[in-house]
């Protein structure tokens, strides 16, 4: 019999006789190890104990304590043993596909009847049941011919579909839990058993259609959340009620902040709470890109075709447009225009009015530019993924020499504006070539070393995202963590050799010739609608102050005291602070429930003894103990908080 040689982790190798299975390796190792053992890594890929290695390779042995492995199978199990649930509850029901998918898995099925909350529980008893027997898990390769005459049998429709798009030479893989069959690439466990009885949960049902196509099937889709322990699993489902809880849409109610309507998809109706913060934010970063050099320009929303044609976005990126139409009088033909999706042809348009000496680079070009961008419906979320969005946009227009000083100075001020609104650390992630792009791999290779030597030299370490890169270059992707524990990729930096070759920008250099500069895209918040988000969740509504829409809310506790409730106001807005008075006939109590609710930073209540004594009685949010002041010290100190960091 032929051997092949096994090469362990340590170095070692071994040689086993050609289709050995990973049991039967572990079994060789050790009698305790077969018994841990749940899959193996063969040269790289994730291997089933069952399936048979035929060739040279390497081989790690995975137990319960390797966690990726270990969550994948748990996962993708449990996809299965909820479906085999499924149809032992309801027979007459079909199966379509269960994949593994982030925190757990789902699968969807074709039922007539809805499933219900109570159907979830049903189904999670049933899947504990099963990996109560203990059953064991089998393989096989099937030839295509078996499979679909199998399924066309079991009068499962989906699965005979899926036979057919298998390539020709992939093998068909069939698993057995227990008695229960699916066709899956594997791999899995080696009986149900393995699966945590205690660490998955079903979660909801939604509708899903048929290969996503909105012309097939309408099927349903469960998903559920799976974990290696019982702790792990109430870990996240506490994640889940705190994200919950600062949910920005439900915040956003609670605290009048915006709105969305069907009648504008993706667009945002800003209330004037939401605009408060909006336009804090806008002012503070455009004293930071004042402070740092830039020169703020403004460009059109409608842009002819042509320019896009140019810049390669009518090729690259035309599905995510949306484009216009316009009738011009006595025209022959319709002009085809385009809303912005992004700002930086436009930006190169204004680079090329007049010629540019070198002397004027770096040139750092910022807009607050208003884009819209197609999204399907089914993405949109709130103003986190939105069609219309407003970017804190600039480009910067330099020398291939500068490309690692501006990547210091971009980052510097990025951190800067992170730390003072409430992000001490980021991540940095390098983003190369896609497989769709516009210029010569030596371009590439050009733009991705300026921009890795960049970041080295600025100090800053960074992990890799493959592929991901614009169609125009590579590009730093900033990422904050969250208070409980999210990231968001937030800032972007993108060097660019090929938009203004393309769009023929030039500036005129020592030699007296034109040269084309280099273009960095850059972004710190991204999205003004997305980062409001971030913002809102991050903190729970409780903005810092400087930033919370509504800072004080002056509220009466007697009628009397209403001519002083408008001076306190008065005062207060005089020294710059978003003050409101409050002098309803309601009982105090009720005020300030009312306005905590909608986060406001500071109560004052002022009654008759108030009054007499020009003091204030202030409740912080979130504290129950109030504290009396006179006034002015009131309004000294709140006009101190409500200064944006920046201006301190």
């Amino acid at each position: 019999m032929a051997e092949i040689s096994l090469t362990f982790p340590d170095g070692t190798s071994r040689s086993f006789p050609a289709g050995v299975t990973p049991a039967e390796v572990a079994a060789g190792i050790s009698g305790s190890l077969a018994k841990k053992a749940i899959s193996a890594t063969v040269s790289g890929t994730h291997w089933d104990m069952q399936w048979p290695i035929t060739a040279n390779a390497s081989i790690a042995i995975h137990t319960m304590k390797d966690d990726a492995q270990a969550l994948e199978l748990i996962r993708h199990d449990c996809a299965h043993i909820m479906a085999r649930a499924v149809q032992e509850l309801w027979p007459g029901v079909k199966v379509t596909i269960g994949p593994v998918i982030e925190n757990g898995f789902y699968y969807d099925f074709d039922r007539e009847e809805p499933f219900t909350p109570e159907d979830l529980g049903a189904i999670e008893a049933k899947m504990r049941e099963i990996i109560n027997l203990r059953d064991p898990v089998t393989t096989e390769i099937w030839d295509r011919a078996r499979a679909v005459r199998h399924y066309e049998d079991t009068n499962e429709p989906y699965k005979v579909e899926l036979v057919g798009m298998i390539p020709e030479g992939q093998p068909i893989r069939m698993y057995w839990h227990g008695d229960w069959q699916d066709l899956c690439r594997g791999p899995h466990f080696q009986t149900t058993g393995q699966v945590p009885a205690d660490a998955f949960k079903l979660m909801k049902v939604a509708g899903a259609y048929w290969r996503g196509e909105s012309s097939r099937p309408m099927l349903q889709r469960i998903y559920g959340v799976a974990f290696r322990t019982r702790q792990d699993l109430k870990d996240h489902l506490t994640f889940l009620e705190e994200a919950e809880k600062r949910d920005h849409r439900r915040l956003g109610r609670e605290m009048d902040l915006f709105h969305m309507q069907e009648e504008a998809p993706g667009q945002v109706f800003w209330h004037p709470n939401g605009w408060n913060i909006y336009t804090a934010l806008q002012d503070y970063m455009r004293r930071q890109q004042n402070r740092n050099g830039y020169v703020e320009v403004n460009t059109p929303q409608v842009v002819d075709r042509r320019l896009w044609e140019a810049s390669g976005h009518w090729e690259k990126y035309q599905e995510h447009m949306f484009v216009v139409e316009v009738d011009e009088e006595h025209a022959r033909e319709k002009s085809i225009n385009a809303l912005k999706p992004m700002n930086c042809p436009c930006h190169v348009e204004i680079f090329k009015q007049g010629l540019k000496s070198y002397r004027e680079l770096p040139l750092r070009m910022a807009e607050f530019g208003a884009c819209n961008r197609y999204e399907p419906s089914g993405a949109l979320h709130g103003i986190m993924r939105v069609r219309g969005f407003t970017q804190d946009d600039a480009h910067i227009f330099c020398r291939e020499a500068h490309i690692e000083e501006e990547t210091r100075r971009f980052i510097e001020m990025l951190s800067a504006v992170y730390r003072d609104l409430g992000f001490e650390e980021f991540k940095v992630k390098f983003s190369d070539r896609p497989e769709m792009r516009a210029g010569s791999d030596n371009v590439w290779d050009k733009a991705e070393t300026a921009l890795k030597n960049a970041t080295d030299a600025a100090g800053y370490t960074y992990t890799l995202n493959p592929g991901e890169g614009a169609f125009y270059g590579p590009k730093l992707e900033f990422v904050l963590t969250d208070a409980i524990g999210r990231d968001w990729q937030c800032g972007t930096l993108q060097v660019d050799f090929v938009l203004p070759e393309r769009l023929e920008a030039a500036y005129i250099a020592e030699d007296g010739a034109k040269h084309r500069p280099v273009m960095l895209h850059r972004a710190i918040l991204g999205s003004f609608e997305r980062f409001i988000g971030i913002l809102i969740e991050n903190f729970a509504g409780r903005l810092p102050f400087w930033l919370a829409p509504r800072q004080v809310v002056v509220a009466s506790i007697v009628s009397d005291a209403d001519a002083y409730v408008h001076e306190v106001t008065a005062a207060l807005k005089a020294a710059g602070v978003r003050a409101e008075a409050d002098t309803r006939n309601e009982k105090i109590n009720y005020k300030v429930r009312e306005h905590s609710v909608g986060k406001v930073p500071v109560i004052l209540a002022i009654g008759q003894k108030e009054v007499e004594n020009r003091t204030v009685s202030v409740r912080r949010l979130g504290q129950k103990q109030t504290e009396v002041m006179d006034l002015d010290t009131l309004v000294t100190g709140l006009r101190a908080e409500a200064t944006p960091p920046d201006l301190r």
